[in-house]
């Protein structure tokens, strides 16, 4: 699927909540149309003293709620159709959880796996400079995405305080804890995720040992599988984008956790010894495809957008689906889907804690005050939980599914404050 029909899927499902809403084209439009666009190259300096060219990427899509807040992610097939769309997802997600952020999104044009660290320095501080007058505390507010990380946020922090003469920490969240990052917001993505699956399981897996498969296992899959096997749940198969490892005995997370690490892609897990420990002594080496169609009963799509499509979503078999990557499941394949039975939590509301708790490094960075990692995991706790029972009575006392829930209730809030600022 390009980008552009990513895009149309997430407009679809925006027109779906205007149209229950029964709001005419004027109103749509001040709703749907980025508040701004912002296109930059940049040369950037890189070994034996070539200097190239890239382009990135700002988007923020509303600023009703608050200043604009999403992340930025470096990598090859970044275009401005997905960040719209990504931009977008933000302004719902901010609404849902009712922070005061409008969404955002940037993105370089980049393949980070071919630049050393200092070049990726390089061209952190140069994509600053090219945006620093449209970002800012009070203004858009960046945090790590897909191949982005703390340390690139620091950079960023960095380089926007010395354009602008004094520092100001609160520009991006994300950042390394010693530079006024906060403790937990690492881990909070996939924490916050397994908070609302546990909590809806409950509401509609009977299950004690539910078998849970998870597609994607970078920061946010593999600190969701860590939380689920912490409350005592196994996962039976993992995956990253080359291939997965399913076995039957369960995956030892941080075996598998620390084979990426050391050697980044499951395609090699050729070694008996190290498949066989990571797989607890049983192991079937298969591909994403078959790893979505797997007989599961949760599956977890923790990868990228576009991974179920109407192509593929009439051979799922899980009863119920976790969306913590932005817009995994189609606008086609939901509706799909949702004629089998299938339950989605839907990622507006799942992958929620990475920016919950990014509000609270915000707020931590405004104050210059330190949180301790229990008052965070907390607060986010409470959060997750709390809003996940909103959308769940909402879906009841309506009479819908939880993608709709959720894009109901964040318009309802969201129009209610956009009205007086039109």
């Amino acid at each position: 699927m390009t980008s552009n029909e990513f895009l149309s899927s997430v407009m679809s499902f925006q027109e779906e909540a205007f149209d229950r809403k029964g709001f005419d084209e004027h109103i749509r439009n001040i709703l749907r149309e980025p508040k701004k666009v912002v296109e930059v190259s940049f040369p950037v300096r890189l070994r034996n003293n070539e200097i190239r060219v890239f382009k990135g990427f700002r988007v923020l899509h509303s600023n009703f709620l608050g200043p604009g807040k999403g992340g930025i992610r470096y990598a090859p097939y970044v275009n401005l159709q997905e960040i719209i769309a990504l931009a977008m997802l933000m302004t719902w997600k901010n609404a849902l959880h009712r922070l005061p952020y409008g969404g955002a999104k940037g993105g370089v044009i980049v393949n980070p796996r071919s630049l050393e660290e200092w070049e990726i320095e390089n061209l952190t501080r140069a994509f600053t400079r090219a945006i620093s007058e449209h970002i800012g505390s009070n203004k858009d507010i960046s945090a790590p995405d897909i191949n982005t990380d703390e340390k690139i946020m620091a950079w960023i922090a960095d380089e926007y305080s010395n354009i602008k003469g004094t520092f100001d920490p609160a520009v991006v969240t994300g950042k390394p804890v010693n530079f006024y990052g906060i403790e937990g917001r690492k881990e909070s993505t996939g924490y916050g995720a397994g908070m609302v699956l546990e909590y809806f399981l409950k509401k509609y897996l009977k299950k004690s040992k539910p078998r849970i498969a998870v597609q994607g296992f970078g920061n946010a899959g593999y600190y969701f599988s860590k939380y689920l096997v912490s409350k005592g749940y196994d996962i039976y198969a993992i995956s990253d984008s080359t291939a997965g490892i399913k076995s039957e005995n369960g995956i030892d997370i941080e075996h598998a956790k620390k084979y990426k690490d050391e050697r980044r892609y499951f395609k090699d897990c050729s070694r008996g010894d190290l498949c066989y420990i990571i797989g607890n002594g049983e192991y079937q080496i298969i591909d994403n495809e078959e790893l979505i169609k797997m007989d599961a009963d949760v599956l977890v799509l923790a990868a990228t957008e576009n991974q179920i499509t109407k192509n593929n979503a009439d051979e799922v078999k899980a009863k119920l689906i976790v969306e913590i990557a932005n817009g995994p499941v189609t606008y086609e394949a939901d509706k799909i889907l949702k004629e089998k039975g299938v339950v989605i939590l839907p990622d507006l509301l799942v992958n929620g804690g990475g920016v919950v708790v990014s509000y609270f490094e915000w707020l931590q960075n405004r104050e210059w005050k330190r949180w301790g990692r229990e008052k965070v995991m907390k607060k986010l706790y409470e959060h997750m939980i709390n809003t996940s029972k909103q959308v769940y009575e909402y879906s009841l006392k309506h009479n819908m599914d939880l993608r709709t829930a959720s894009y109901d209730l964040s318009l309802n809030y969201l129009w209610d404050v956009a009205k007086y600022r039109i």
